[in-house]
């Protein structure tokens, strides 16, 4: 099969459109899945890098968010059938500790994700455990469908499980233009929440507005912060979606309201943030993190995906072998939505 590799850690640079064997699926509990669509994650870009960010056993496929056919399923398999249309649900837990069958997955111990410990859809073929094959919601194409279980499933866990937004609260989101940013959003809006997109450009911010943003900050002009206090009256927001890290910490430190909440999930920035104790204290603020969701979640989300309350947002479209120039347009923030390779 065709597929995209790296034999060491690296600059995009390294990411080689190659032959590679075809994976095999050798467990009762896996299935063969055509890979028809990829969308790009900051995890692709991580274990390309490589440590202290990731260590992948190498060569390695990238890429988590998956959507594709199901190509061969284990025999004695009554539920999903050869053709079948799928969405890879991309974390995997063992399946048998308290934290998986408490429906908590994403805290097992062992939890790993598809194209991150193990080989992903950078390529023509992946294999999957079959708990993890959803079908294809038939309203979405291939692309649509790869853009939506990363950052819809982090953004739901964010907002709805862990910060538990209540209509009417004002929720600030960082990095409009992300796959959390933008899956954050209209999750917010789906909950009767109101929202504050920041951004660095004037095109992305009109983008969240379509999005359904209430009022935008453009980051590179003006101060997050005093945006936020400016549009809440000077009280300030009562949940802060942040993801970029070191470079906004201190930023969603100072713009959350009095018992406000902060959700972190990732640090694309930096990990190394300096935070200010006494507005912790003072301001009785709660921080909580946040890694990927429960599989039952993306279920979820997924229904409110048929029920038309959320909607795709795919940047671009690209074939495999440009996932250099992909990665490179991930990184320098171009894009609006998803970055999709397909084989």
């Amino acid at each position: 099969m065709k597929a995209v590799r790296f034999h060491q850690h690296g600059g995009p640079e390294v990411l080689q459109y190659e032959d590679a064997p075809d994976p095999v699926a050798s467990r009762p509990d896996q299935a063969l899945v055509r890979v028809k669509a990829c969308a790009l994650n900051h995890l692709d870009i991580w274990g390309r890098i490589g440590p202290p960010y990731s260590k992948p056993a190498l060569p390695h496929i990238p890429g988590c968010d998956i959507a594709g056919v199901v190509e061969e399923v284990p025999a004695h398999e009554t539920e999903l059938r050869k053709g079948m249309e799928v969405i890879v649900s991309p974390g995997m837990g063992c399946g048998r500790c308290e934290k998986c069958l408490s429906g908590m997955d994403n805290q097992c111990r062992r939890y790993s994700i598809i194209g991150n410990e193990v080989d992903g859809g950078y390529a023509e073929l992946v294999v999957a455990p079959t708990k993890n094959l959803i079908p294809k919601p038939e309203r979405m194409d291939f692309v649509q469908a790869a853009s939506v279980p990363l950052s819809f499933l982090t953004a739901y866990h964010m907002l709805v499980t862990k910060a538990r937004v209540q209509p009417g609260e004002t929720v600030l989101v960082l990095g409009a233009g992300s796959g959390v940013g933008i899956a954050a959003i209209q999750i917010a809006k789906a909950h009767n929440a109101n929202v504050i997109a920041t951004a660095g450009n004037e095109a992305k911010l009109r983008k969240a507005v379509e999005l359904g943003a209430d009022y935008t900050v453009n980051h590179a002009t003006k101060k997050i912060s005093e945006e936020a206090r400016k549009y809440s009256e000077g009280r300030g927001v009562d949940v802060v979606i942040e993801h970029p890290g070191k470079a906004t910490w201190e930023e969603s430190i100072r713009s959350v309201a009095k018992g406000g909440r902060i959700v972190t999930c990732g640090a694309t920035t930096g990990y190394d943030a300096t935070t200010d104790i006494r507005y912790v204290f003072s301001k009785e603020i709660t921080i909580l993190g946040s890694y990927m969701g429960g599989s039952g979640e993306l279920l979820k989300v997924l229904e409110l995906f048929k029920q038309r309350r959320l909607r795709p947002v795919v940047d671009i479209a690209m074939p495999l072998s440009r996932a250099r120039e992909a990665q490179e347009r991930m990184e320098k923030s171009e894009q609006f939505g998803k970055i999709v390779l397909t084989p």
